[in-house]
């Protein structure tokens, strides 16, 4: 919401004209398209598994872990007390990088269980493993759980140091089964920790209802770098308080727990859920931050939750979704799995059926566009594997992909995002493929076959398929792009929003036209690249893309996996290559997110701007609002924000940059976006609220490092990852040109306007001398000239000089009225205007093209014609905001 205020500025009382502002539409009455063939669903492929490192075998493998930032390297656990690392994927051996056998207890469920690096492993070289051995400590002689950190060698990236073993937490184990075991570093990075109910049957130990006893039952989240502000955890016989319980942990200061009472000194606050029997293997979706983890069950059923911050899941008083051996008190309350199925029936028909359920990715890779965003897992007892797709806690599709016994842990190919999997049976790793036969409706071949164009040489569109342009377009590579879009069936309608995603219905068809200068800066040596396609349909939205031939009379459908191509390209008389990849239909998701609306650009801000129709230049919301395209009109056009261009030099430099980040990262970067972050890149969040300045990252090399750090480019993440051509390139799909346009626009408000700027916070100190003076509070106006503080601060005056003011003046023109107002640098100012001053709900903006919404590069005057008419007298107010 922007922070905005406003002056009255007069009273006019005049007869004006009764003609309101009007122009041709220039958009012919919409009409259907019937040639488009593009099916609703693109073909489905089947799938199979396959050894993923040649003859490479790995003694009971349970886990496949990849450092964070690495792309060439893959450590495998073995269950015996090894971790083994493929140091070169490409060409796969395998080397003992830890060996823990000397100490490691194996066997059934025990043994060396998990790994996880930390995400700072790049600077620190630590690791975390969990695993099983005989120890003697306050609790007794015997089985214990060790989760314990370890270094890498200094010298030997490929070699850790066994002696360096520095234990988090060393307990008591009285049985040998239910262990969980696996690590995972958490988006906000702290460590997850997965352990069973201590083992045996029916939970004999009880464990999986008690927060005040033992690190049992549940995942435990632990902070162990030990933050300022994190707390000691409370004592405990197996820990030695070699880390820290992060302050917002859910049972931290708990007094109660099934509605019974507990001493919070003895609550263990390292648990985030709790009321699990064996969680085995769990994961994060990095995209969305949702935590799955496999639960596995005793004599009915498997499942799989959603873990969430002081979840209960109810063992032993449910086992998923049926009652559990115990009777549950009253006061209990659990949440219900995402899933679960039942076990195995002899003879039966088993395919959605299994004993022992094993988690699990979500695969965000490159090369199974079908599976991309769903949760992969299987059953080690069935040897199902499956993909699940769900919206919220409602399951939407749950598909058997292959059959593979065995498998006891998954992970990622870190160089494409294959699902790999520890084949225990096998002693080796597998990747999931797919065979390319195709099921279902095949895609046209080539592009004439889409039945998009009339006219391929011309690229003239059939009937119903509409061109339009955007403010602000993602970056390409330099390339050049023209865009088509069409709703089909004109009886379905686009839902209108003035600042938030449109709505789109099935069928929905966006179309984009790549061409490249093969001689920069000549625009008859353009080539013809590619032309893609994205169709809205139940599922979401799918994608695929056509290369064009070298004689450039058609293009032809590009495969699953994607192609790279280069072009020797003259620029300025200097020879370079370029190469340019024609994306995978996975890749077409990673933009095309729910967050982002699904049809990426297509929305208010980069819509609103004038395109030539037919000769016809006029507004283009304004254009398909009467031609019926939304659901509900668009009337007030001009009151709607627009994203300015890179180059627009009269819009300050803020608002470009805000509009490039809108444009090229908000699809990902913003609440409920699949990235992993914590800024918002949307331009309609103020600069205030999005966490962009000194913003905290997810991962940081360095301390200093921020989402953008005023006046240092070398320590603002964003910058870098712009400005960088390597793998950590923003926005993450391949690039081979700089967009140094971008790259210097940002860097002039880092190093050159940044500098200067402050927050209200900073703006109150420096006129109030602290933050907390009730004179500086936004609401107050100490010097009584009629604007408060937050106005002073928008407008730049003196809050405690009253002679130091933001005027509005009005003037008459003939039958119009002009109210002239100081225009500020960086902040966006609008007039509305209301018929009577007795009715506050009354005020609204006024719709000219004089009064569009616009954040000027320098200070100046600004001047709106009232030209609407219809009315005898009219009040007049600037609103002043901030972007």
């Amino acid at each position: 919401m922007d922070k905005s205020f406003s002056l009255l500025g007069g009273l006019l009382a005049l007869l004006l004209a009764a003609t309101a502002w009007s122009q041709p539409f220039g958009l012919p009455a919409r009409v259907a398209n019937t040639t488009l063939k593009m099916p609703a669903q693109p073909p489905q492929f089947g799938y199979r598994t396959e050894r993923a490192f040649g003859n490479l075998n790995f003694i009971d493998p349970v886990a496949i872990v990849t450092p964070p930032g690495e792309s060439n390297r893959v450590f495998v656990v073995e269950q015996a007390g090894r971790i083994l690392v493929v140091p070169d994927l490409a060409n796969p051996t395998s080397t003992v990088f830890l060996d823990l056998t000397d100490r490691t207890v194996p066997g059934g469920e025990r043994g060396l269980l998990g790994l996880a690096f930390h995400p700072g492993y790049k600077m620190n070289g630590y690791f975390y493993v969990f695993y099983t051995r005989t120890a003697t400590t306050a609790a007794g002689t015997g089985l214990h759980d060790r989760l314990a950190r370890f270094t890498v060698s200094p010298d030997d990236p490929n070699r850790a140091l066994p002696e360096s073993e520095t234990p988090l937490f060393t307990q008591r184990d009285e049985a040998e089964n239910h262990n969980g075991g696996d690590l995972q570093f958490g988006l906000d990075g702290y460590l997850y920790v997965a352990l069973g109910d201590e083992g045996g049957g029916n939970d004999q130990y009880n464990n999986s209802q008690r927060i005040d006893k033992d690190f049992f039952a549940g995942l435990l989240r632990i902070d162990v770098d030990k933050r300022p502000g994190g707390l000691a955890p409370n004592p405990h016989a197996a820990a030695p308080a070699n880390y820290a319980v992060p302050p917002d942990n859910p049972f931290v200061g708990a007094t109660t727990f099934n509605g019974k009472a507990v001493d919070p000194a003895k609550v263990r606050t390292e648990f985030w859920a709790v009321g699990l029997r064996n969680p085995w293997r769990f994961c994060f979706d990095r995209a969305t931050g949702l935590l799955y983890c496999a639960d596995v069950g005793q004599d009915a059923r498997e499942e799989i939750v959603l873990i969430v911050k002081g979840g209960n899941y109810g063992w032993n008083y449910r086992e998923a979704t049926i009652a559990g051996p115990r009777t549950p008190p009253a006061g209990f309350t659990s949440l219900p799995p995402l899933l679960d199925y039942e076990h195995i029936v002899t003879g039966g028909n088993n395919r959605f059926r299994g004993n022992c359920v094993i988690g699990g990715v979500v695969y965000r890779g490159a090369r199974l566009s079908q599976l991309f965003g769903a949760y992969v897992f299987a059953d080690y007892a069935s040897g199902n594997i499956w993909a699940l797709r769900h919206e919220g806690a409602t399951v939407v599709s749950w598909l058997r992909l292959a059959s593979d016994t065995g498998i006891s842990g998954f992970g990622t190919d870190p160089r494409n995002g294959d699902v790999l999997f520890a084949d225990l049976n096998d002693d080796t790793i597998k990747r999931l493929v797919y065979d390319a036969t195709p099921i279902g409706t095949a895609l046209p071949p080539t592009l004439a076959d889409t039945g998009a164009f009339a006219d391929l040489k011309t690229l003239t569109p059939q009937p119903g398929i509409v061109p339009y342009e955007l403010n602000v377009p993602f970056w390409s590579d330099g390339a050049h792009k023209t865009r088509w879009f069409s709703v089909p069936d004109v009886k379905q309608k686009i839902g209108f929003s003035p600042n938030a995603n449109w709505s789109f219905p099935t069928g929905t068809v966006w179309i984009k036209h790549f061409e490249l200068e093969l001689a920069t800066g000549v625009p008859a040596s353009r080539r013809r690249l590619e032309t893609r396609f994205l169709l809205r349909n139940a599922n979401g939205v799918y994608g695929v893309t056509y290369r064009w031939n070298d004689e450039q009379s058609n293009a032809t459908l590009v495969g699953e996996e994607g192609l790279d191509e280069s072009f020797s390209i003259d620029d300025h008389g200097v020879a370079r290559t370029q190469v340019w990849h024609y994306p995978s239909r996975a890749e077409c998701l990673t933009c095309h997110t729910t967050a982002g609306g699904l049809g990426l650009g297509f929305n208010t801000a980069q819509l609103n701007r004038d395109f030539d129709y037919s000769g016809v230049r006029v507004n283009q919301l304004r254009a398909l609002s009467h031609a019926e395209y939304f659901s509900n009109a668009v009337v007030e056009p001009h009151t709607l924000r627009a994203l300015a261009p890179a180059a627009d030099t009269a819009v300050s430099v803020e608002w470009r940059v805000r509009s490039f980040l809108a444009a090229n990262c908000a699809q990902c970067h913003q609440p409920g976006g699949p990235a992993p972050t914590f800024w918002d890149a949307r331009a309609t969040t103020p600069l205030a609220l999005a966490g962009l300045l000194n913003g905290r990252l997810w991962q940081a090399d360095d301390a200093e490092d921020a989402v953008i750090k005023p006046g240092s480019l070398e320590d603002s993440e964003l910058y870098e990852r712009i400005a960088d051509l390597g793998p950590r390139h923003m926005p993450p799909l391949a690039t081979s040109v700089l967009n140094t346009e971008a790259i210097n626009l940002l860097a002039t408000w880092i190093t050159t306007e940044l500098p200067n700027y402050k927050s209200y916070a900073e703006w109150r100190v420096a006129h109030f001398g602290s933050e907390t003076d009730p004179a500086g509070a936004p609401e107050a106006d100490p010097d009584d000239d009629g604007a408060n503080n937050q106005l002073e601060y928008l407008t730049g005056t003196n809050p405690r000089q009253a002679g130091d003011g933001y005027e509005v003046s009005i003037q008459r023109n003939g039958d119009t009225a002009e109210i002239i107002f100081p225009r500020v640098a960086d902040r966006g100012s609008e007039v509305l205007f209301t018929e009577s001053l007795t009715d506050p709900a009354s005020w609204r903006v006024l719709d000219v093209p004089s009064n569009r919404p616009f954040f000027p590069a320098t200070p100046g005057t600004g001047t709106v014609t009232d030209t609407l008419g219809g009315s005898a007298s009219r009040f007049y107010r600037v609103r002043v905001y901030e972007p």
